[in-house]
């Protein structure tokens, strides 16, 4: 194949077409002969390819995770360009955007990703698999690119198949609602998010609008309250029984207590005000809490709200899933892992049973307490299953993925850990 971006004519244009990528230096962690290229899609997503000069034919066009709330960055994609490096190194073509904006919106992220696929068919012609792959949020985003963007209007395919690594599957509706529980409790214990001597404001809302915060001053509080930053020989008998507390009742390492309050002020910031017009998604009217040394009053005294039915139908509108896929689709998720939780991949399996499409859905577990990068052959066996379920009808199961795993574990010079038997459950968080 020759790659001579804008000579292949588009099976279907979009209104404002974007213009051909650029020819660009690869970053040196891809093969030598690979070649790259990168643009800005019309709608303002920027954007990276990568093709290797062993190309099998193949692209994958990649949903990366988040949301990032910050203005996206020409560079951006290269990082998860190099997380996701093997596959290029396996033979397959990339292609990964920043989304025209930061902040949440799966159906925007779902839009520019599927432009993205017609800027790369545009550009090099239509390749002969196209996968849509998405990592953590990127895996909602690409959970519901599929099923918004599966066929053309004439039911032509458009996405051969789907592979989630890492995935938030479980919707908008379910998958923050711990954080939001978070918030309540760690505000019930430490009362320094909002400190008394500022503004007071639900905590469903992350922060007010247009109120400032930065991640390492929500350390700080977190600190404060609980010796989180701490040595743990340094920490009051006070900050270990708080800590001890909110970790038990909300279901989280302490390793991840400042990550998912972030989360639950920045992203909770961007999603109500910015997104949902100030209207509050979360609800914790009837939750009883557990775990703490006194459930009666954590229980009495947590801040109490209910969910805005406009919010729900809003969040539900643009991030929960029907489960309805027309396309083969593998996930990989680590068992332990301390962001997205593995539940996610029980939630989403409900979905697509319910809709009677549990045929095209094949599900893989790892012995793994990690989230942003799983190993290497884990990847690449993953997505070899996928190729082999397209071109010689050979549906994968857990084994089978496994052995690809192995047959790909020397090339990389790390492990396997595939979790043969594990099947997820929602008590499982």
């Amino acid at each position: 194949c020759v790659f001579a971006p804008g000579t292949a004519s588009a099976q279907t244009a979009p209104a404002t077409a974007s213009p051909p990528p650029t020819e660009a230096a690869c970053p040196d962690y891809l093969p030598k002969q690979a070649r790259c290229w990168s643009g800005r899609a019309a709608k303002g997503g920027f954007y990276w390819i990568a093709v290797p000069e062993n190309w099998n034919g193949s692209l994958i066009v990649h949903a990366h995770g988040g949301p990032r709330t910050g203005e996206p960055k020409a560079e951006d994609p290269l990082e998860d360009l190099e997380r996701f490096s093997m596959t290029v190194k396996e033979g397959f073509a990339w292609a990964g955007s920043t989304y025209r904006r930061g902040g949440y919106g799966v159906r925007m992220a779902a839009e520019d990703t599927d432009d993205l696929r017609q800027i790369f068919w545009d550009a090099f012609g239509r390749p002969r698999r196209t996968l849509l792959h998405g990592q953590s949020w990127g895996g909602n985003v690409a959970a519901k690119a599929a099923e918004l963007y599966a066929r053309d209007a004439e039911g032509r395919v458009v996405w051969d198949g789907v592979v989630l690594t890492s995935g938030v599957l479980a919707g908008g509706t379910e998958a923050y609602r711990f954080r939001a529980d978070l918030r309540a409790v760690y505000q019930y214990y430490c009362h320094n998010h909002p400190a008394p001597d500022e503004t007071q404001y639900p905590v469903w809302q992350g922060l007010p609008d247009g109120v400032r915060l930065t991640r390492a001053q929500l350390a700080e509080r977190v600190k404060t309250c609980t010796g989180v930053g701490l040595p743990a020989a340094e920490r009051s008998p006070d900050q270990k029984q708080r800590l001890a507390d909110i970790l038990n009742v909300v279901g989280i390492e302490e390793g991840q207590l400042v990550p998912h309050l972030a989360w639950g002020t920045f992203l909770f910031q961007d999603l109500v005000q910015r997104r949902l017009d100030g209207l509050n998604p979360f609800d914790n009217a009837g939750t009883a809490y557990a775990g703490s040394h006194d459930d009666a009053a954590l229980n009495a005294g947590v801040e109490r709200f209910t969910a805005d039915p406009m919010a729900v139908a809003r969040l539900a509108y643009d991030a929960d899933l029907t489960g309805l896929i027309v396309a083969p689709t593998l996930t990989i998720h680590g068992k332990y892992d301390p962001t997205a939780f593995v539940w996610h991949e029980a939630a989403y399996r409900e979905r697509i049973t319910a809709a009677g499409r549990s045929d095209l859905l094949v599900q893989t577990f790892t012995d793994e307490a990690e989230h942003s990068a799983l190993h290497s052959p884990e990847y690449v066996a993953v997505f070899e299953a996928m190729m082999k379920w397209l071109d010689q009808d050979a549906k994968p199961d857990a084994r089978t993925v496994a052995a690809l795993c192995r047959q790909a574990q020397p090339r990389y010079n790390t492990t396997c850990a595939f979790d043969e038997e594990f099947v997820p459950d929602r008590e499982r968080r």
